[in-house]
């Protein structure tokens, strides 16, 4: 196949989640083919998953430009810049609409179980550039199919990969056994069926994140309800807890943000969780019907009846096995962009705004985008995802001026985190609307000059 006519092939993008629809949008704006491929049911299936939980970002940080000129001519309002939504109201009012404005280039139900390029594998070199790619797609109804790919965008994110409870990055010995008690998600407990799991119990949360801290307060929520009376929560920290465990409270830049931490911090302190530091979790057993938490130092925690565990996510790089990544390698992000958010250095507000120049591979014309470009990094933010993909676009669209050119300005003031179970913060001056991060462990961030941290949707 030449080059005329690999030009001519569709660019994939896999995931239909912020970062993959915003994608989309820039490619039909420059004229591209885009076919996006969703393993989920829906658009944006992943922030689906955490629909009850507040962003920290407000409206005005979460929409891509690109985007909006697509849905403008549908009528479609931006809600309030200064207001902060949930997960749920991000996907029915932006995402969902954004992938029926993007109709057949959206496909649901697709897998993609590998990428390559067409007859070479990882080995061959001879006209390896020259090659298309091949995609290897499964359908919901068992179907294979393989696609042609111009280039590739991989917006797949890292929700559907939790890191587990044991301390060496492997499961404990035993978790797998305990999977019916062991949740990875923040639980929506207003659902009567979730709650009832919860209520009167007590739960082990394994974390120290923007997600555990929601989790945290929740519980405690719950058990200050007429229905949770005996619910009682038992955090589990890795390291010990200083006096910025818990953010900056009433000093921080973002209430959502400052309110969670304190909502944790008085979970402590009222005593509805009981806070277990510098403990590594090496194994997980069970005691009749309930689950008991061992150290690596052999510490023995009282028996608890769930375990719910928030160390963070990373990315799946199974099916591109076959392609030339050049990644860090304890980050497993881009090499060139790996320095740039490390979280021993940076936070929210010092990660630089960056593009195709630092997300690109040995192999060309591949690209890991949104939360999936960070790796393991916990420091992620949507708008940054949104500056990504513009410029990854205009690369492949071969415009290298608007590639290399940094179009996002990021708050310096920018923080990291999740979200909350929290009511909406007042918008006003105190919030500025810039630079939050966005969703809690589970998924979303938000754009700015720097690194956020929780993680942020596919």
């Amino acid at each position: 196949m030449n080059a005329t006519t690999t030009e001519q092939l569709p660019v994939v993008v896999i995931g239909a989640g912020p970062a993959g629809l915003a994608a989309a949008a820039h490619l039909v704006d420059r004229g591209l083919q885009p076919l996006v491929l969703e393993a989920g049911a829906q658009a944006g299936a992943a922030v689906r998953e955490w629909a009850h939980v507040r962003l920290f970002s407000t409206w005005g940080e979460l929409t891509d430009p690109a985007a909006e000129k697509l849905l403008a001519p549908t009528g479609w309002v931006k809600p309030d810049a200064k207001t902060y939504p949930t997960g749920g109201d991000w996907t029915e009012q932006y995402l969902q609409p954004l992938a029926d404005v993007l109709g057949e280039h959206v496909r649901l139900g697709a897998r993609v179980t590998g990428v390559s390029r067409a007859g070479r594998d990882r080995i061959v070199d001879a006209d390896r550039e020259t090659q298309p790619f091949t995609v290897h797609v499964t359908h919901t109804d068992g179907r294979e199919e393989r696609l042609l790919a111009r280039a590739v965008i991989d917006a797949s994110g890292t929700w559907a990969t939790p890191s587990p409870a044991g301390a060496s990055g492997l499961p404990a010995l035993g978790e797998k056994a305990a999977a019916d008690r062991i949740s990875y998600r923040v639980p929506d407990l207003t659902d009567p069926a979730v709650g009832a799991r919860y209520a009167g119990k007590r739960t082990a949360v394994i974390g120290s994140g923007a997600s555990a801290f929601t989790a945290l307060a929740a519980l405690a929520d719950l058990a200050k309800s007429d229905d949770g009376a005996g619910t009682k929560a038992v955090w589990i920290v890795r390291r010990g807890i200083s006096g910025s465990t818990f953010g900056g409270g009433s000093a921080d830049q973002l209430p959502a943000r400052g309110a969670l931490g304190l909502a944790a911090k008085a979970a402590v302190d009222e005593g509805h969780a009981d806070a277990v530091t510098g403990f590594r979790t090496e194994a997980i057993e069970r005691d009749g019907e309930q689950l008991v938490l061992v150290a690596e130092d052999g510490r023995r925690l009282d028996p608890v009846d769930e375990v719910i565990v928030l160390t963070g996510l990373r990315p799946d790089l199974t099916f591109l096995d076959e392609l030339r990544l050049g990644l860090d390698e304890r980050l497993q992000a881009p090499v060139a962009l790996a320095p740039l958010i490390d979280p021993n250095q940076h936070s929210c507000g010092t990660v630089y705004p960056h593009g195709a120049g630092e997300l690109s591979h040995p192999e060309q014309g591949i690209y890991l985008v949104g939360m999936k470009s960070y790796g393991r990094a916990p420091t992620f933010l949507a708008l940054t995802g949104y500056e990504q993909v513009r410029s990854v676009v205009a690369a492949i669209a071969g415009d290298h001026e608007a590639a290399g050119r940094v179009e996002l300005v990021l708050p310096e003031t920018g923080v990291c985190g999740g979200a909350g179970l929290f009511d909406q913060p007042q918008a006003d001056e105190t919030t500025g609307g810039g630079g939050g991060c966005c969703a809690p462990a589970p998924a979303l961030i938000q754009l700015g000059t720097s690194a956020p941290a929780p993680s942020c949707g596919s």
